[in-house]
């Protein structure tokens, strides 16, 4: 071919067929750089090489290929890939990377051609990207198949001017999507505008999207201009247009058709040089069939639709959202918190009709509840405790890590509850068990050595010979069995004693409240100690609640 040499990525497990494509690229005088068409690629894929595209074959086992494919994606997000098929045409083309189109084998000169002088233009579209100046889009997260698709639809019509009308339930990132649209477009120096139609009584939503000249209607005490207007060049977001009334739809469908509008009391024309966006979360079909919604704005806005699924839909990128999440709290100086796997594992079987801004709202609380500590189970709401099939206390249900199940709810649970959803809770409640059994000492009788109280005020220290109340044995002051107790109905005695000593009370006795402070913190950071650290645990030894113990960790500034 002469002059243009590139890097061709060869990813198959087939020695022949694999040889006789390599041979091909390099009698067209480029390189080869070959590689497994499984999970194993991740190991021996270097992202820092600049390779044209990628080659891959379409028939095999699909899991390893997929598995490649999404190891593609997730390294080289923008490298074309091109399936090789010895069948002709494949049936579908598999999500989870940057999918172009499908070679038939053998390898022609004009066919490698065109695929090569596709993937190369869309290689500089792509640095192009990434060297215009102008806004950044938040990151769109998940490694789902749903999300895969959908980042591959963004990638087809990012370029393009063509109307997209984004389709989802609320909260499920439907503007996200938009800003990615946007910022990967030859608009991303330009503004990005957004307004939500549903937020906006109709009256005011012209002079809204319009703008509007002094004088134009009572109030209008200055010329203002329309989000139109603000966009210009760039892209205008029109979130929930399902929510707009049918005369304003009427005027939306003349700009989009004209390119023309006017602002409200003038008969000045101006460009709309924008790209416009749509998003709804209504059926947008069956407003039609109520008149509800013109059929003639839907064909105008519906030119390329991109459906985002529900976070029901994609349970495996739960994880991921909640590290994202807690990144940008951490970012932000709020805290941070960690997740044990029985937790995740219960987020994980909620059906969150919220979608990901429930999800951010349930992370963002338990960052404070469980600042700097694991998330347990009993620490999520109630809501999604219940869905997982974990037991919950109803008498302490809404306290902040309350509602833990009554040793008979537990035992119930232990041979009901986990037939169902709380079959994953419980093994991951289980494993997480085993590992700090293992870390633990084994029971016995005690070898710990005494606790350092030098700390300890001496007039405040634990008596450890101190005499037993009165009416109560010695044997059963140091948690032996009690002669009456039976009797008597009462419970033994589980606080330490504490005698006051060296007090010298005619030399202006002592500051109380100090005193007790120090003790206290004392306390806490042998608690803390002899958890291991875990907050959690050294709340339950303190029979404090997990927040409160952390308002006193902060208070005492106590490093864990």
């Amino acid at each position: 071919m002469g002059g243009c040499v590139v890097q061709v990525l060869i990813l198959d497990d087939d020695g022949r067929r694999a040889n006789a494509v390599e041979a091909a690229v390099r009698f067209l005088e480029h390189e080869v750089v070959r590689g497994p068409a499984d999970g194993e690629l991740a190991e021996v894929l270097e992202p820092n090489r600049h390779y044209a595209l990628a080659l891959i074959p379409s028939e095999g086992e699909r899991e390893r290929r997929q598995a490649a494919l999404e190891v593609l994606w997730q390294q080289l997000p923008e490298l074309p890939v091109f399936l090789i098929s010895e069948q002709g045409q494949a049936r579908g083309l598999d999500a989870g990377a940057n999918v172009l189109g499908t070679l038939q084998l053998p390898l022609r000169q004009a066919q490698f051609s065109a695929a090569l002088k596709q993937a190369l233009a869309q290689n500089a579209r792509s640095r192009e990207r990434r060297d215009r100046p102008g806004g950044r889009a938040p990151r769109l997260v998940g490694q789902s198949r749903p999300m895969q698709q959908v980042s591959r639809m963004i990638e087809q019509v990012a370029d393009t001017e063509a109307s997209v009308l984004i389709l989802g339930e609320s909260g499920t990132g439907k503007e996200v999507v938009a800003q990615n649209i946007h910022y990967r477009s030859g608009r991303a120096d330009k503004p990005f505008v957004p307004i939500n139609c549903g937020a906006i009584p109709g009256d005011l939503l012209e002079s809204e999207l319009f703008g509007h000249e002094k004088g134009a209607f009572t109030g209008a005490i200055s010329a203002r201009q329309g989000r139109f207007e603000l966009a210009k060049g760039g892209t205008i977001f029109l979130d929930e247009i399902g929510d707009m009334s049918m005369p304003m739809q009427v005027k939306l469908l003349r700009v989009l058709q004209e390119r023309t509008f006017e602002r409200v009391g003038s008969n000045r024309t101006q460009e709309a040089d924008v790209r416009v966006i749509a998003a709804t979360h209504r059926d947008l079909e069956e407003s039609i069939r109520n008149n509800e919604f013109r059929e003639d704005l839907f064909y105008r806005l519906n030119v390329f639709p991109i459906e985002v699924p529900p976070l029901r839909a994609r349970p495996s990128d739960i994880p991921v959202l909640i590290e994202e999440l807690v990144r940008r709290i951490e970012e932000e100086g709020r805290g941070s918190v960690r997740f044990s796997a029985s937790a995740l594992s219960c987020l994980s079987q909620y059906a969150w009709p919220g979608n990901v801004r429930e999800l951010a709202n349930v992370v963002e609380r338990l960052a404070i509840l469980c600042a700097y500590d694991a998330v347990q189970v009993d620490d999520l709401p109630v809501r999604i405790r219940e869905a997982a099939g974990v037991p919950v206390d109803p008498a302490t249900a809404y306290l902040p890590g309350g509602g833990k199940p009554t040793p008979a709810a537990s035992a119930a649970h232990g041979t009901a509850g986990r037939d169902g959803a709380g079959a994953a809770v419980a093994a991951a409640c289980a494993a997480e068990a085993s590992l700090v059994a293992e870390a633990a000492p084994a029971a016995g009788p005690a070898t710990e050595d005494p606790p350092d109280l030098a700390a300890i005020p001496a007039f405040l220290r634990a008596a450890e010979a101190a005499e037993p109340p009165a009416g109560l044995s010695a044997e059963a002051a140091n948690g032996g069995p009690a002669g009456d107790e039976a009797a008597l109905g009462t419970a033994p005695v589980t606080e330490p004693g504490y005698t006051v000593t060296g007090v010298d009370w005619d030399k202006g006795g002592v500051d109380l409240k100090a005193a007790l402070s120090r003790l206290e913190q004392r306390l806490i950071e042998d608690a803390l100690e002899h958890a291991d650290g875990v907050v959690a645990r050294a709340a339950k030894l303190l029979s404090l609640r997990r927040t409160t113990l952390v308002e006193k960790l902060r208070k005492y500034d106590i490093a864990r």
